[in-house]
């Protein structure tokens, strides 16, 4: 299976996140596809990433996009490690929102 996803996997399950995984097989492509669905209650987030091999077999990541919930412009990402990036501070900012609606 695919490994790409080790530190993003490890943040789900650090945040209590459930998450699914897909396989998208291309027909008429060379890139690959692989679907990321996630969430806390609903699986309403979702990751797509498109790679490819190069010509020694290695795994190339070309682009990863972001859909959070009821998002119209996907977020675009060249590493795993600015989605880590941007996950977290999205996630510092839902905390600290929900922190907020609780004082009150």
């Amino acid at each position: 299976m695919i490994t790409m996803l080790n530190q993003t996997k490890r943040f789900m399950r650090d945040h209590d996140l459930m998450y699914k995984k897909e396989y998208i097989r291309p027909m008429m492509t060379p890139q690959h596809v692989y679907v990321f669905r996630f969430g806390k209650h609903k699986l309403n987030n979702r990751v797509i990433i498109r790679y490819s091999h190069t010509w020694t077999g290695r795994l190339r990541i070309n682009e990863i996009d972001v859909r959070l919930h009821h998002q119209h412009h996907p977020r675009i990402f060249l590493t795993e490690a600015d989605l880590i990036d941007y996950l977290k501070s999205h996630f510092e900012k839902d905390d600290q929102t929900t922190n907020d609606n609780s004082d009150e």
